[in-house]
């Protein structure tokens, strides 16, 4: 186990590249499944939970190959489906919580799919109904074993349907576009996730040959053919890099500029920080954030505390919530922190009482933040890595604290943040990565 040896309380300043967005490169890398003709992706963030969905790919027997630092083709014209029922499988699979989304593209193309009970950050109870609820609504047959930990799905000719999801779940409705991209006939899907990532794998799905209608809609209906063709991708900025690297900056008073962050595609992110009284200015696709000495936190119109809540794209997104309560710990004012979907994720919050934050927990799912404004520095503390989110806002605590802290399990933080110990010492931060 790996950890980060962090002198805190020093200013930062200068430029950062946003790393490719890594929960769309979860779903662009398992829908390069849907044909056998070369998928180029572009931007590809060097993780650990894209690579292991990499070496995935490629013990089912889909050919990768990498002609650049950031670009992977894809080939999956000698897929072995009979390797899904190995124990190797199951135990990579179960690994990586990505992995559920091969599932739609295998059972489309080879009519059969099986999944163990995928892994990922332990931040509450994520369910899979909407997946295969949808899946089976397609005509596919789905069973549990739950023996074998294995969920077994299987199907003669997928056919359109329509649907209303019960949630607008993003890897759900992933993994119905795809297997419903070559069902005959035409599938709606209303209640469908709108994400910009969601997007972007309906404008790669539509270069292959795909005709969906609705993109960046809560409706999309997808008229099904007969094959899919090879493309070229390039991945968006990571939002949640983006948003990470504005919390950095506001807590530690630094001075910096994040490149090429395609601001269009940042929804109300920018506005959430604004509203926590954190400046910044566009300069082309840069976004400048300047020291601050001070940022004072927005009230409601009628004088009530702000409270700032997770809620399906385009609201804001849940990822950003635990970066968003650190952010929150210097600012002059009081926040409502709401996260409503994820009942443990809060739950690192201690660690930040500990460093001496002002923070109630109210419940599972909410806490108020009341803000310091630099009355007092946050003091150092030794720690672990719950989760890649609260990790990252552990870390940003510890970069804005007065000493050494030391964060011990950052395999969570490697699994969606590319090598952030270097790219943030180019900054002037004093980290060091330890065995």
């Amino acid at each position: 186990m790996s950890s980060f040896v962090i002198s805190g309380g020093k200013r930062l300043s200068g430029e950062i590249i946003p790393q490719g967005a890594k929960n769309e490169a979860l779903q662009i890398i398992c829908a390069t499944l849907l044909t056998e003709e070369e998928v180029i992706v572009k931007n590809l963030p060097d993780i650990i939970d894209v690579n292991n969905l990499i070496d995935l790919l490629a013990d089912i027997g889909v050919t990768v190959s990498k002609p650049g630092q950031d670009t992977v083709i894809f080939k999956a014209d000698s897929v072995d489906i009979k390797y899904l029922e190995t124990d190797n499988f199951k135990k990579k699979a179960s690994r990586l919580r990505g992995s559920v989304m091969i599932v739609g593209p295998l059972l489309a193309r080879f009519k059969q799919a099986s999944i163990p009970k995928p892994g990922g950050d332990k931040i509450g109870r994520r369910r899979l109904d909407t997946h295969f609820i949808g899946l089976e609504k397609l005509g596919a047959d789905f069973k549990y074993d739950p023996n074998s930990g294995f969920y077994n799905i299987k199907a003669g000719q997928l056919k359109g349907e329509y649907m209303l999801l019960d949630e607008a779940s993003v890897t759900g409705t992933a993994n119905i576009v795809m297997a419903a991209v070559l069902a005959k006939g035409t599938t709606t899907i209303y209640n469908a996730a709108c994400e910009p990532y969601l997007q972007q794998l309906c404008k790669m799905l539509i270069r292959m040959g795909a005709k969906i209608n609705g993109v960046g809609s809560n409706m999309l209906t997808i008229e099904g053919v007969d094959k899919l063709y090879g493309c070229q991708h390039t991945l968006l900025p990571d939002m949640i890099e983006i948003g990470s690297f504005m919390a950095l900056a506001a807590t530690t008073q630094s001075e910096i500029t994040i490149k090429n962050v395609q601001f269009k595609e940042l929804g109300i992110i920018p506005d959430v920080f604004r509203k926590l009284g954190i400046q910044f200015s566009l300069n082309g696709d840069d976004l400048y954030i300047p020291s601050q000495d001070e940022y004072v936190v927005d009230t409601f119109i009628d004088g009530s505390i702000l409270t700032i809540s997770d809620a399906p794209w385009p609201g804001f997104t849940p990822d950003l919530l635990s970066v968003v309560l650190v952010a929150a710990i210097q600012a002059k004012g009081s926040v409502l922190i709401h996260q409503k979907m994820f009942e443990s994720r809060l739950f690192f919050v201690d660690k930040l009482i500990d460093m001496g934050a002002q923070i109630i927990l109210c419940d599972p799912h909410r806490a108020t933040v009341i803000g310091l404004n630099r009355q007092y520095q946050l003091k150092a503390l030794e720690m672990t890595s719950p989760d890649i989110r609260a990790g990252v806002a552990l870390l940003i605590a510890a970069l804005s604290a007065d000493g050494k802290s030391v964060i011990h399990n950052i395999e969570q933080i490697d699994r969606g943040y590319q090598h952030i110990d270097t790219r943030l010492q180019k900054l002037g931060a004093q980290i060091e990565r330890t065995s």
